[in-house]
C-alpha cells in the first residue's frame, strides 16, 4: 500500500523538488499540492491522504493554525512539518499543536523519506537534539523563555515585528486587519513585559527568532 502525501508549501520550486524526490521513491505517491492554509484544509476535507508535508509559513492561515484546525476536526492524518526555521524556533510548538514530526528544509532527501515512512506508520520523527530537549522539559518543567508564553499567532507576529515589518505589512501577510495586528502587539508587549517595538526587535535578534 502506497503512502499518499499532500505537499503544502507556497514556493513552487520547492514543491517541484519535493515531488521529484518522492516520485522516485517506491511506495510513496504525491497525491496533492497546496499553496495556502485554506487550500490544505479544503483538500483534506475532500480527499484521503496519509501524510501532510506542512510548511509553517503559509500565506493567510499559517501552518500552526492549520495544525490546530486539523486536530480540532479530528482528521486522521500524520503531519510532518517541513520548515526553513530551525528546531528551536518552532519544533516544540508544532509538536504541541499535534504534528507527528519536525524536519528542516536543509535535511537530506533520505532523511525526509525516512521521516515520512515513520510518521505514516504512526510514529514520531524528531532529531536527537530535539528529543533531548523534550526529555529535559518533561523532567524539569523547563525554564520558560518570555516568547514561550505567547500563542502561536502572537509568536508569528513577534517574529515579523522583529524583522522590522510594519503593522500594515504584517496585516497583509497574515490576511487580517491592522486593528487585529495591533491587538496582538499589545498582548505581546504585556506577556513579555516589554515597552516598545525596539525591545521586541532586540529580543528577536538576540534569541535568533528572525
Amino acid at each position: 500500500m502506497s503512502i499518499c502525501v499532500l505537499i503544502a508549501d507556497d514556493h513552487a520550486i520547492l514543491r517541484r523538488g519535493l515531488k521529484e524526490i518522492l516520485d522516485e521513491t517506491p511506495g510513496i505517491i504525491v497525491a496533492g499540492e497546496a499553496v495556502t492554509g485554506m487550500e490544505v484544509l479544503t483538500l483534506l476535507r475532500k480527499n484521503h491522504f496519509d501524510v501532510l508535508l506542512l510548511d509553517i509559513t503559509l500565506p493567510g492561515t499559517g501552518g500552526l493554525e492549520v495544525l490546530k484546525e486539523i486536530r480540532s476536526e479530528g482528521m486522521k492524518i500524520a503531519v510532518l512539518v517541513l520548515s526553513i526555521h530551525p528546531e528551536e524556533q518552532y519544533a516544540l510548538r508544532a509538536l504541541r499543536a499535534g504534528a507527528s514530526g519536525y524536519l528542516t528544509k536543509e535535511a537530506a532527501p533520505e532523511l525526509l523519506v525516512s521521516a515520512i515512512r515513520k510518521v505514516a506508520e504512526g510514529g514520531r520523527y524528531v532529531s536527537p537534539t530535539l528529543a533531548e530537549r523534550m526529555t529535559f522539559l518533561l523532567e524539569t518543567g523547563g525554564p520558560k523563555a518570555p516568547h514561550e508564553r505567547l500563542s502561536n499567532r502572537e509568536f508569528e507576529v513577534l517574529r515579523q515585528i522583529g524583522t522590522g515589518m510594519t503593522v500594515s505589512g504584517i496585516a497583509d501577510t497574515l490576511s487580517v486587519s491592522v486593528k487585529t495586528v495591533s491587538t496582538y502587539r499589545t498582548r505581546i508587549l504585556e506577556k513579555m513585559q516589554m515597552k516598545n517595538n525596539a525591545e521586541l526587535i532586540r529580543y528577536v535578534i538576540e534569541n535568533h527568532l528572525d
